[in-house]
């Protein structure tokens, strides 16, 4: 297996430093991502550091060609060793010197240096070393053990895809995506469970209603309990109304739908009620109407 994996490092690597060469080649954003990378600083302009960049690309694109077409060369293997080891000493100074700079790898990178870069910057180093210790060419290898080499091919190509997209990119979404239209959203509970939603989803969804603008100012403290009844939640905050002199306590209760949350949008209803913690009294519509302040003047219609 091991030799295996040593003959598909050519075609594993070069279609990486393919496809990074390639993005920069032809990026007509190039200088507006170099400057958010720490090149500049480093070779002292950002004209030099856009040649630079393009140079590289074209390095990683001839590398490449090298790697894919003639697997049992040195100079590809070499090569590539040797450009893995300055992307390590490149990440590593601007991480020093600018810690939130991009690392400018691809053109479509714009996130800070994380452990991603790294990796697959060592990956290149350790790819080109480790293909020189290829046997044979790596279309020999596919042809001897198809399956194996398929897998192995997937797999690493699914390792740098995974290194290539960063902590928050796009790919990571759209897997996201995926996983909400196959399991359903985790608002919803489990597939196939009782669809109970969190207390903390019906929390966000009170917090951004009209409900809770209006009487939000009676409101002194967080969530104090929450129960369910007849398929209502109920949400309990303590409070507090202005009378005469003082502040009396009250209790400010809000029922909504048991099942609702942000993502199950319309018909949602909203009950509040204010009680007097120490008389008991119901007190909603008058501290209502004075939290949410006078009436609002109709819009002008035009015509």
């Amino acid at each position: 297996m091991l030799t295996l994996t040593a003959n598909l490092l050519p075609p594993l690597l070069g279609a990486l430093l393919l496809w990074t060469g390639a993005a920069k080649l032809t990026s007509r954003r190039l200088r507006a991502q170099t400057a958010r990378t720490a090149l500049p600083r480093l070779v002292r302009g950002p004209g030099r550091a856009v040649l630079v960049l393009r140079a590289t690309a074209a390095a990683e694109v001839l590398l490449a060609a090298g790697l894919l077409a003639a697997p049992g060369a040195a100079a590809p293997a070499v090569g590539a060793a040797l450009l893995g080891a300055g992307f390590l000493g490149y990440l590593g100074y601007a991480r020093v010197v600018a810690p939130d700079s991009s690392c400018g790898c691809t053109a479509s990178d714009n996130a800070p240096i994380t452990w991603h870069s790294f990796a697959r910057a060592g990956f290149v180093a350790g790819a080109g070393a480790g293909a020189l210790t290829a046997d044979e060419a790596w279309w020999t290898a596919v042809g001897d053990r198809p399956a194996a080499a398929v897998a192995l091919l997937l797999a690493g190509a699914a390792a740098l895809a995974y290194l290539s997209d960063g902590p928050e990119g796009r790919g990571r979404v759209r897997l996201r995506r995926l996983r909400l239209r196959l399991f359903g959203s985790p608002l919803g509970g489990p597939a196939g469970g009782d669809g109970t939603v969190p207390v903390e989803a019906s929390v966000e969804l009170l917090e951004r209603s009209l409900a809770w603008e209006t009487v939000s100012s009676l409101v002194r403290s967080g969530l104090v309990e929450h129960w369910e009844e007849d398929g209502w939640r109920i949400l309990h905050y303590t409070g507090a109304r202005h009378d005469g002199e003082r502040d009396r306590p009250v209790s400010v209760l809000f029922a909504l739908d048991a099942g609702a949350h942000l993502d199950r949008a319309g018909g949602q209803v909203i009950r509040v009620s204010v009680v007097d913690q120490e008389t008991a009294e119901v007190l909603t519509g008058d501290l209502v109407e004075a939290a949410a302040g006078p009436p609002r003047p109709p819009l002008p219609l035009a015509g």
